[in-house]
């Protein structure tokens, strides 16, 4: 199977980076990790990279890194995967509001709401 993994720097981001790694160990899955800059985290791209790339070496696995640059991460993740032929695409998102709601990030929701790819999201 052929993953892409979007990453903008939450920390719901990094913990699917870590489930995603430790499935595609186990199963031999492909992956493609695109970073991006999330207006809503408060980092930038450059540090974004340097947390994969270290997470990568640690665990000693190979995936393919690009940047994701423009206005709208959600809408080219989207069309990464439709043009590239992913399999899936994954996701770290949805916090619950403190009435227990999930709330989803503008990313997260435009990839659900417009993606042919299928997605799974990671809490």
């Amino acid at each position: 199977m052929h993953i892409l993994l979007g990453v903008g720097g939450s920390q719901l981001s990094y913990h699917a980076l870590d489930e995603t790694i430790a499935r595609a160990q186990e199963t031999d899955d492909e992956l493609t990790i695109a970073i991006f800059d999330n207006e809503e985290a408060d980092t930038d791209a450059e540090a974004v990279r340097e947390r994969v790339e270290s997470t990568l070496s640690e665990t000693n696995f190979e995936a393919s890194i690009r940047d994701i640059s423009g206005e709208s991460p959600g809408s080219e993740l989207v069309d990464i995967a439709e043009s590239e032929g992913f399999d899936r695409i994954v996701l770290g998102g949805g916090e619950r509001s403190t009435l227990g709601k999930i709330q989803l990030g503008s990313v997260v929701e435009f990839v659900l709401l417009n993606a042919q790819t299928p997605v799974t999201l990671i809490r």
